[in-house]
Order: structure tokens, then sequence, then C-alpha cells
């Protein structure tokens, strides 16, 4: 039965990762590592700070993973992606016009901002 489980496996990966490999797919990975990598400097700049900080980078980092990921599902024909990425990338824009707007308004020695740039 392992080794019925292991040969499907290894036949599943093979069809994902050689059969269907292309340039698409490196487009793919690419934006989910862009993507992935918000998550990594939201850490790191709340680290910095020494508290929980969402950086204007975060949301940067955002639309363009999240516009590769939707530029990714349209090519690919996925409805998942495509939903969920138009959806979020619509979200992660309002979300940059919103801190603009707030930074607009307050001067910048306002240490009372959450947004570290």
């Amino acid at each position: 039965m392992l080794m019925h489980l292991s040969e499907d496996l290894r036949g599943y990966a093979y069809e994902i990762f050689v059969t269907k490999f292309d340039g698409w797919l490196v487009f793919g990975i690419l934006a989910q590592l862009v993507f992935g990598a918000r998550f990594i400097l939201q850490w790191l700049e709340s680290e910095k700070a020494g508290r929980s900080v969402i950086p204007l980078s975060f949301w940067f980092l955002s639309i363009a993973g999240g516009l590769m990921t939707l530029v990714y599902g349209l090519v690919r024909r996925e409805p998942v992606l495509i939903f969920g990425q138009a959806l979020s990338t619509g979200i992660y824009l309002r979300n940059v016009s919103l801190i603009l707007k707030e930074k607009r308004r307050k001067p910048e020695s306002d240490p009372g901002t959450d947004v570290v740039s």
C-alpha cells in the first residue's frame, strides 16, 4: 500500500512539475513568491519597531503579487484565482489609497501613525 501511494505521489509530482512545466508555471511560482514575501517583510518591520506594523511596502507587494497571480489565473483559466485575486487586489489598492490619504492629512513627524514606510 505504501509503495503504491509513493508511486502515485511521484506520478502526481511529475505531472505537475515536469509535464506541465512552462514559462507560465515559472511566472505563477514567482507570483506566489512575491505575494509571500510581504509577510516576511511585515515580520521584519514589526521586529524592528518592537510592535506589529504593516508597512506601506506590504501593500505594494500585495498588489504586485495579486496582479501577477491574477494574470496567471487568467492565462490558465482558473476561476478560483481570478475571482480571489481580482477582489483582493481591489482591496489592496483601496488600503494604499487610504494610507496615502491619511499621510497627506498628518504631518510626517506625527508619532501616532501606524504605517512604517
